[in-house]
């Protein structure tokens, strides 16, 4: 089994919110994590001043870090607005470049997924920045929370019909699979599902998430799953959610120890067109 990280850009800045609700809930659940013990009061002041540091992103942090590691990671990244993300274009232009400067792959952060002109139009403006053909697709907002969207095969196929290289959209315990043309690569974990388990904060410990993870993993053996596919949020790697961060690094060096080769998306669909064309 090989293991794919990705990384989602959700949030870069604070006060990009300023006219949502996203600010207030932010407190609203820092106050109950550490009103329930799962945040200390240094991570909960820690986060109040992020909201004044303006900076919610931690791209730079968790770039050293999988770089030291040797995690070719995909970092998706949005051209668009929409359902909570509100970061701008220009925003946008310098992570990418900042990102592919640092050697790694990027991919679009959808919005559009039902409007065919629409991952039209955002496929070619992350084309111009990125000045990449190539490159995958995941939708802001997908999950397996009653709240999150679930994409169907139509939406997947309308992915293959604009020219995307893969597909990461969907939530189920089984190996890549084409729709129509392109790979869909199911999620088998997402830092939140594991850490809020449908609530809408942190509710597992460090001990708790290392435990689930390791349920997953053989889970996923069991059925033969040739591609494990692991989404972080790079908001988490900070020591003001330090479960997160610390069950990130944890599960890097535990796929280390156990010789659980990382692979990134790109050169997972380049060995599944070789083998599908054999």
């Amino acid at each position: 089994m090989k293991i794919i990280i990705s990384h989602d850009v959700d949030w870069i800045t604070a006060w990009e919110h300023k006219t949502d609700f996203r600010i207030p809930s932010f407190i609203v659940r820092g106050l109950t994590e550490f009103a329930l013990g799962h945040a200390s009061l240094l991570e909960f002041m820690g986060r109040i001043q992020s909201i004044f540091r303006n900076s919610w992103q931690n791209i730079n942090k968790l770039m050293e870090f999988d770089k030291a590691k040797g995690v070719p990671a995909t970092f998706f990244v949005a051209v668009s607005q929409g359902r909570g993300l509100s970061y701008s274009l220009d925003n946008a232009k310098a992570w990418i470049n900042a990102i592919q400067e640092n050697g790694f792959d990027v991919g679009l952060h959808g919005i559009a997924f039902e409007d065919y002109s629409e991952i039209q139009r955002e496929r070619e403006i992350f084309k111009e920045i990125s000045k990449t053909e190539k490159f995958g697709i995941r939708v802001h907002g997908v999950g397996v929370g009653k709240a999150s969207l679930k994409l169907t095969r139509d939406n997947l196929e309308l992915f293959d019909q604009a020219g995307y290289l893969f597909s990461s959209n969907t939530f189920t315990v089984v190996s890549p699979y084409k729709a129509g043309g392109i790979w869909e690569f199911p999620v088998h974990m997402m830092d939140s599902d594991l850490l809020c388990q449908n609530k809408k904060y942190q509710c597992v410990t460090y001990e708790g998430a290392k435990e689930r993870t390791q349920r997953l993993f053989d889970e996923s053996r069991k059925k033969g799953v040739k591609y494990f596919s692991l989404l972080f949020h790079d908001t988490r790697f900070n020591d003001n959610f330090m479960v997160a961060k610390k069950w990130y690094i944890w599960f890097v060096e535990h796929c280390i120890e156990n010789k659980l080769p990382f692979i990134s998306y790109r050169d997972a669909v380049r060995e599944l067109e070789a083998f599908h064309h054999d």
